[in-house]
């Protein structure tokens, strides 16, 4: 699943380990789901949309395959 979590987090200048901690995450997680290697769970995205102030659509793409 694509994502602009990479771009989210720079445009606040937030390291891997910021996001990971005011997310409740390993930084792992953080850089797996960055990398797209792993997509989070439906309770992650809604706290991602939620800290970031967006809708989950916003951050994450879906990809029909």
């Amino acid at each position: 699943m694509e994502n602009r979590l990479r771009v989210l987090r720079a445009e606040r200048q937030w390291s891997q380990g910021e996001l990971s901690l005011r997310l409740g995450v390993s930084r792992q997680a953080i850089n797996a789901i960055e990398t797209e290697k792993h997509d989070p769970s439906l309770d992650l995205a809604f706290r991602m949309a939620n800290l970031f102030g967006m809708l989950i659509e916003e951050i994450f793409k879906f990809e029909d395959k």
